[in-house]
């Protein structure tokens, strides 16, 4: 029987190894979130055998109670599902019931908010690594709802690490360079090529992390990451913004809202290209949002939703050769699709799209990518600009795996700001 359990606990992780992570796979979700507790803007990270919890909250536009369940799924480095059972790096139940929601009430749009605190007293994590949070339906995990990325840190390797401007002249003035140092401790490594490996994250973004396999220089257990071109990324500039904390008073970059008994429809005044333009700092959230209200309400289960219209003024009033551009940031989850892709409109020579959005402050972008590159990558250059000199969140990941092993462990994590000092 014990042979048996382990068997299907390995068929239904790889029935489930296609889906990608942070992705919504059904239309009535929204607002899903995974985040430190109490802190939306903090990254989804808890210390292998510690006490952080992370918060999940999300809304079901269906407006019933369903039974929602959880599980995790262990990844490598590359966030491809390890070949192992998940008794190998869960303790209890590997699948949990969410039990707490509330059904909204003062908002125009009906929806259930689901919350729950994980890990669950009743199924703990006992392997470090890189996690997808899966949220199925009817104890089926067949019927995939959502996924989220989540990380469990291990404290085994020491990093340090500081910004450097790009030696080479065409990156300079638009890029930022790290360079860093891992120490591996007592970790035992007898071929460390193949047993380290080190991710780079932009504010929080996978789409364009930067993956390293080999140090630049090494001795002992202390290992250089300092190539002159790697990592290095394009700074952007600060994120655009828009405050839906209310709706009812608009704030001024609402151009004006549309008030129907069963809906809202706000309009954001129309966003001006800013490659051109040169850099200046204002705190920003990095891409991110929070939902909350400036109204006496709780902001879960009493805000309301709005199909908010966004409008980007391209140079020249023409569309941009060559490209698609796309509403980007964590409100559209950073996502390249049908459904974040604006249009151009000849008429009012702008291009135009919507997000359905919960009441919040949220920052947000504009992004290109070449139609006639399979590869290409999201791109600032064209809408927003790159500088050196821009503020931006960066995430070092150290990932170890032992000889024989078989699952990569996060060893090490390293948070900096450009603007201030790591940790």
């Amino acid at each position: 029987m014990k042979y048996l359990l382990i068997l299907l606990t390995v068929w239904i992780c790889g029935s489930i190894e296609a889906q990608s992570p942070d992705s919504i796979y059904v239309p009535n979700i929204h607002s899903a979130q995974l985040y430190q507790r109490g802190n939306q803007l903090a990254y989804p990270v808890i210390t292998l055998s510690g006490t952080q919890k992370l918060d999940l909250e999300f809304d079901d536009l269906d407006a019933n109670v369903k039974n929602y369940f959880y599980t995790y799924q262990l990844c490598n480095a590359d966030w491809t599902p390890v070949q192992l059972s998940s008794f190998d790096y869960i303790r209890g139940f590997a699948q949990n019931p969410i039990t707490e929601y509330h059904y909204s009430s003062v908002a125009l749009t009906r929806y259930t908010h689901y919350r729950a605190l994980l890990p669950d007293q009743n199924s703990s994590i006992i392997h470090s690594g890189n996690y997808i949070l899966k949220i199925f339906l009817d104890n089926d995990t067949s019927k995939l709802v959502f996924t989220k990325r989540f990380l469990v840190e291990e404290n085994a390797a020491t990093i340090s690490a500081q910004f450097l401007q790009p030696l080479n002249p065409q990156l300079a003035q638009i890029c930022q360079k790290l360079q860093f140092t891992v120490n591996g401790g007592s970790l035992v490594l007898i071929n460390p090529f193949q047993q380290l490996k080190v991710v780079v994250l932009q504010n929080h973004r996978w789409d364009n992390a930067i993956y390293i396999d080999r140090p630049s220089f090494f001795s002992g257990n202390s290992f250089e990451y300092n190539s002159d071109d790697v990592p290095v990324f394009p700074g952007g500039k600060q994120w655009r913004w828009i405050d839906l904390e209310s709706f009812r008073y608009q704030s001024d970059r609402v151009a004006k809202a549309d008030y129907l008994p069963q809906s809202t429809s706000i309009f954001v005044k129309p966003d001006a290209d800013r490659s051109r333009q040169a850099y200046y700092y204002y705190a920003d959230y990095n891409g991110a949002y929070i939902i909350k209200t400036t109204e006496s309400i709780n902001p879960s289960w009493q805000g309301d939703y709005a199909q908010v219209k966004f409008s980007f003024v391209p140079p020249d009033n023409a569309p941009i050769p060559d490209q698609d551009i796309y509403l980007f940031g964590m409100l559209t989850g950073y996502k390249l699709n049908d459904e974040t892709r604006l249009t151009f409109n000849a008429e009012k020579a702008v291009y135009e799209g919507s997000a359905f959005l919960k009441m919040g402050y949220y920052n947000y972008a504009y992004v290109t990518v070449n139609k006639n590159d399979p590869n290409a990558k999201a791109s600032f250059e064209f809408t927003e600009g790159n500088h050196f000199e821009t503020e931006n969140d960066y995430l070092i990941l150290v990932y170890y795996r032992s000889m024989g092993g078989r699952a990569d462990q996060l060893v090490g994590m390293y948070s900096l700001n450009t603007l201030n000092s790591g940790q």
